[in-house]
């Protein structure tokens, strides 16, 4: 009788519901209303750059993903998921199109860094260059005690590089790949959650940071763990590939990330000093109900919001993750006040729809529902507003400096239009939300160059520079580079927002 009352109770709220935001659009603003007549700067001190990771852009290294993206070729496990930037569990977008060179080498950064860092400096006018260690380079076998000659070398080299350019380094030390050993089951358990993975992690950060912390003052621990979180233990699609059954099952991996987090914070603190700076990042998105009419829409997309960008930054301010809905909560010592910054990584928007024929499990869907919605080549949809809100209710909620990490989009395009968009629109949401006081310190584009883009493989093409595979690897700016380089010395003139009026930008519903 109770279930029926309630069946009751969300018809009369959606007929409701439905009556007053009948013909009411989704989202009638695009952007934050900042205006074209008058030109946006960035402070002195704010740091332009772009954003890589060890796994996407070095040679191979014996990584948890270098392990999968040799058995999806053994195995040809080469297919796309079912639609633009939906990847199929177990599958690397048309890996075995490429030459097992480009699978070794991935953009050969190996060799071209230093080449990389000048076209940031000299092309693209950044000050700064966000990159990641790669735990399974500098230790190879689980039994090492010491990392790797080889490796330190190699990133003792690309400080080098960083400082000849004058990029000031930002450094991340998991960027979703981790050595393939930790993965070997050890008492039931694999990777995170193994009884000595606190131990070995804790091991491989007291390394980098003897060898490389007085050359390095701001730090991420953890990119993105919501992401590997999902994509690892929820949908399949990451390393190490699992389907368990809701974020609760998922809650210990996640607990066991926040404690190595602590664990790295403290540690950067006691030997980088009380003046680094130290967070995580978190992909962020706007997530909005599919039918604005639809209580349970609005109402999933509120908790999904909570659950996939809030929660975890909430634990780092007050040492007890919970997530939102799931039951699932634990207190874990030392990690209370261990962000000196919020990070925030930006990518669009997603549409949230609750089906009745199974409402436990909402539907994402990351294209807007009209024909002529501009998205970009993985189907997600551009959204300028949405980027304002996020850097808004990141301040309002933490009163932290804020650093955006990652943000960029998905156009292989020759004309890279929707990059240029994207730029300009994006950089203005910044500037705008600086000057309605939000403590904005810098803006890191995604990517450099192209790069191995995780389940997608070579196919989704982020970069500033494209990387021509076929071709010894050359590197071509696109249109986008000298634009980001202008914004990067000059600002947005009004010419420059102006502009956005003559590209397709997309309509209101």
């Amino acid at each position: 009788m109770k279930k029926l009352a309630y069946a009751v109770l969300l018809l009369v709220l959606a007929a409701s519901a439905g009556l007053f935001f009948a013909g009411k659009p989704r989202q009638a603003e695009w952007t934050s209303g900042w205006s074209a007549q008058t030109a946006l700067t960035f402070p002195k001190d704010f740091y332009f750059g772009t954003a890589t990771a060890a796994q996407q852009i070095e040679s191979q290294s014996p990584s948890d993903w270098t392990a999968f993206e040799l058995d999806a070729i053994a195995k040809g496990r080469t297919e796309h998921g079912s639609a633009p930037g939906v990847a199929k569990p177990g599958h690397i977008a048309e890996l075995d199109k490429y030459s097992l060179d480009v699978r070794t080498r991935k953009t050969d950064y190996d060799r071209r860094y230093d080449e990389d860092f000048a076209a940031a400096k000299q092309v693209l006018g950044n000050n700064a260059y966000r990159f990641s260690f790669e735990w399974a380079r500098l230790f190879p076998r689980e039994d090492m005690q010491q990392p790797d000659p080889e490796a330190v070398a190699f990133y003792q080299g690309v400080l080098d590089s960083l400082e000849r350019h004058e990029l000031t380094p930002f450094a991340t030390l998991f960027h979703f790949s981790s050595p393939a050993w930790l993965w070997q089951e050890k008492d039931g358990k694999r990777g995170w959650e193994r009884a000595d993975a606190q131990a070995l992690w804790q091991r491989y950060v007291d390394a980098v940071l003897s060898l490389y912390g007085s050359r390095i003052k701001h730090w991420t621990t953890l990119n993105e763990p919501m992401v590997f979180l999902n994509a690892g233990y929820l949908d399949g699609v990451f390393p190490p590939l699992e389907t368990r059954a809701d974020p609760a099952a998922a809650g210990p991996a996640l607990a066991a990330m926040a404690r190595a987090h602590a664990y790295a914070y403290h540690a950067i603190k006691k030997v980088v000093g009380q003046d680094s700076q130290v967070g995580i990042t978190q992909h962020t998105r706007a997530f909005e109900p599919w039918r604005n009419w639809n209580p349970l829409d609005r109402f999933a997309a509120r908790q999904i919001d909570e659950i996939f960008i809030w929660d975890l930054l909430d634990a780092l301010e007050t040492g007890e993750l919970q997530l939102t809905g799931t039951g699932f909560s634990e207190q874990i010592d030392g990690l209370a006040g261990t962000q000196d910054y919020v990070g925030i990584n930006y990518y669009g928007r997603f549409y949230i729809e609750v089906s009745l024929a199974n409402p436990v499990k909402p539907i994402v869907h990351s294209h807007d529902p009209e024909a002529d919605q501009w998205v970009n080549d993985l189907g997600w949809a551009i959204y300028p507003k949405g980027f304002g809100d996020v850097l808004r209710t990141a301040y309002e909620r933490y009163n932290k400096p804020i650093y955006v990490l990652e943000n960029g989009t998905a156009d292989k395009a020759a004309n890279d239009l929707r990059r240029q968009y994207l730029l300009i629109s994006h950089l203005a949401e910044m500037a705008h939300a600086q000057q309605q006081g939000v403590p904005l310190k810098g803006y890191f584009h995604w990517s450099l160059t192209d790069n191995f883009e995780w389940a997608e493989g070579f196919t989704a093409r982020f970069g500033l520079f494209a990387v021509d595979y076929a071709d010894d690897y050359r590197r071509t700016a696109r249109p986008s580079a000298p634009l980001f380089g202008r914004i990067a010395r000059e600002g947005l003139s009004p010419e420059l927002l102006k502009s956005l009026e003559n590209m397709p930008a997309p309509r209101s519903h």
